[in-house]
């Protein structure tokens, strides 16, 4: 059985809207889950490891004023569309659309005020809870009004998160979680021990500016072949690479499936991530540098996490031989991925 609690987390600061922020607890045997009605973060996730015991292993704050100030998308469900938007600029039933730059000279994850920074309304489920909010026309350069429900449920060892959405007039969608995962427990150093397994033929190389290029490359023979496991620190070693901050292309099923695995051998945590997505984001946290004190007056240094952000591939809008990321009208966007721990 799944237990659900609900409490008070903060309050919003007046210059950000105000309102009050509520803490979500979802508890299993085996998992706790913390989830915001701000940005439908995920603010501590508890798994045990081999020795029984519980850890958290995502990134946060202990605090709401963390979450106010500027960070790193911890946690949070990014939109209206995930990762970037080249020059934040796209061409929609002949009428071009100017998004707003926050990540050098393009969009990224829904641009100054995206769905990471808002209040969603929540209500309780069986075994989870359901966020709700209504996106309106033009927020943030957008067309059409957009309905969206998030829904997280948990069973068990798993964690569930439904993505559903409606939109009045034809307009680009990719919905995600930005978790920060470090399976040692957060606050615990560099995720070089960490095993990882993609189940990815190929990937999209990026430009200097982190925007697919257009070409979709085979992984063989090359350092984005994660179809075996690798240890992540000799890998990036191995290959000379800085980190990963790359979609690797899922095969296009809209089933479910399991599509990446990362195992942390000293304490026999492991996750794996199925997901219904046409792209999965690896990330290694390159961009961490020990600034932000979080849980527990940890510091995130760089590569002290790695994200697994389930998706539709950046700039598809601007990219027609990629799955399309349009919603149009009638349709239903809906989309789930689940989050399965262990411990051996």
């Amino acid at each position: 059985m799944t237990e659900v609690r609900r409490e008070v987390f903060g309050e919003m600061p007046p210059e950000q809207g105000g309102g009050v922020v509520e803490k979500f607890t979802l508890k299993s045997d085996s998992l706790k889950v913390e989830i915001l009605s701000l940005g439908c973060i995920i603010a501590a996730l508890e798994v045990k490891g081999r020795d029984g015991e519980f850890t958290d292993v995502v990134l946060g704050f202990d605090t709401l004023e963390g979450y106010t100030r500027k960070h790193p998308f911890f946690g949070a469900v990014v939109g209206r569309v995930a990762n970037r938007i080249a020059k934040g600029r796209f061409t929609l039933e002949g009428k071009e659309y100017q998004l707003f730059l926050n990540n050098g000279p393009n969009s990224l994850h829904g641009g100054a005020k995206g769905f990471d920074k808002v209040l969603w309304s929540p209500q309780v489920v069986p075994s989870g809870v359901c966020f709700f909010r209504l996106s309106p026309d033009g927020e943030e350069g957008y067309p059409g009004a957009l309905q969206v429900w998030v829904t997280y449920t948990l069973s068990g060892r798993e964690l569930a998160i439904n993505y559903r959405a409606q939109a009045s007039q034809l307009t680009p969608l990719s919905l995600t979680n930005h978790a920060y995962f470090n399976l040692a427990g957060q606050g615990s150093g560099d995720i070089y021990d960490h095993e990882v397994s993609i189940e990815a033929d190929s990937y999209l190389p990026v430009d200097d500016t982190k925007i697919p290029t257009g070409e979709v490359a085979a992984v063989q023979g090359t350092a984005f072949d994660l179809r075996q496991p690798v240890e992540l620190g000799k890998h990036l070693r191995n290959f000379r690479l800085d980190g990963f901050d790359h979609n690797f292309c899922l095969q296009q099923a809209g089933v479910r499936r399991l599509v990446a695995r990362v195992r942390h051998p000293p304490t026999g945590r492991a996750m794996e991530v199925h997901t219904t997505q046409p792209g999965i984001q690896f990330y290694t946290g390159n961009n961490l540098d020990g600034s932000l004190k979080g849980k527990g007056a940890a510091t995130y240094p760089k590569h002290s996490a790695f994200c697994l952000e389930t998706q539709s591939w950046p700039d598809a809008v601007n990219k027609p031989h990629f799955p399309s990321t349009l919603l149009r009208p009638g349709q239903e966007y809906n989309h789930t991925t689940w989050l399965l721990f262990s411990a051996a």
